[in-house]
């Protein structure tokens, strides 16, 4: 029996529906061993919350690599998300280079961006470190702002399927190996997901929904790499997200004052049997 051992790093927010808290239990209801390493706690997610409370892990990174390494751990996958700072960026390329198992996957979503913006707390260095993170990843599942700050092309709402195409072969450059694109919008009322794999394009088109939902790019992206890692191929897994990120964002809609996050557990069934 094929029972892959994964391995998730980013920020757990104990109360939010988002990073950790989601990537856990989707890739668990994958059908694989998922394994995890908090980059930070926080009471709550930073959006819409106030005085949440913050505890930095950095430093405790590098002594979890040493111990997996002296306990000959390894990993069939590893799949990063929001990561706090260029240091933490370093000790990720750590663990990319001495925890993986031979043919080991590895997935960067660089969150770090969105609509034309960086998120705060973040600079240039920041940009410039993500840049070498991405390079060592075999998928990296960026939105198009976080696209142009990898390859400093101009951010545009509007565009074209030439622009698209400029972003990937800019992000192929820098050493990106195969893409997942996600929010691209080419005429109203629709929104889909971008593939490059192994040079070839592809694109999945679904309707935009009105509402929108915090959390649901750590929805999208582990749903991905979960279907990815059990064999669905890229093209197949970007479907099977997209189609679930949807469903979560239907049924949230429903419900009164879930203002913070997208009800991803109700239709996780359906992410099941889409695998």
């Amino acid at each position: 029996m094929d029972y892959k051992k994964i391995l998730t790093i980013q920020d757990i927010s104990c109360v939010g529906q988002c990073s950790l808290t989601v990537a856990l239990p989707i890739l668990s209801a994958c059908g694989l061993e998922t394994c995890v390493l908090p980059s930070a706690v926080l009471s709550t997610h930073t959006a819409g919350f106030s005085g949440y409370t913050f505890r930095d892990l950095t430093e405790d990174m590098p002594q979890i690599r040493a111990h997996w390494e002296k306990e000959q751990i390894a990993f069939d996958a590893i799949y990063t998300g929001y990561l706090g700072s260029t240091k933490q960026i370093a000790y990720v390329r750590d663990i990319f280079a001495s925890a993986a198992a031979p043919g080991c996957v590895k997935v960067v979503d660089p969150a770090m961006a969105d609509n034309g913006n960086l998120y705060p707390g973040f600079d240039g260095a920041f940009v410039d470190a993500m840049k070498g993170l991405c390079a060592d990843a075999d998928y990296v599942v960026p939105n198009i702002t976080e696209s142009c700050f990898l390859t400093g092309v101009d951010y545009r709402t509007e565009y074209d399927r030439a622009y698209v195409d400029l972003l990937l072969e800019k992000l192929t450059e820098l050493g990106c190996k195969n893409i997942i694109l996600t929010g691209i919008s080419y005429k109203p009322g629709k929104t889909g997901v971008v593939v490059l794999e192994n040079g070839k394009y592809s694109y999945y088109e679904h309707d935009l929904l009105p509402n929108s939902c915090h959390g649901t790019g750590d929805i999208y992206a582990s749903a991905f790499v979960g279907a990815l890692v059990r064999g669905k191929g890229a093209y197949g897994a970007a479907k099977i997200a997209a189609d679930y990120a949807v469903e979560c964002i239907k049924y949230t809609a429903l419900l009164d004052n879930h203002w913070y996050g997208a009800a991803f557990e109700p239709v996780l069934g359906k992410l099941i049997a889409a695998l």
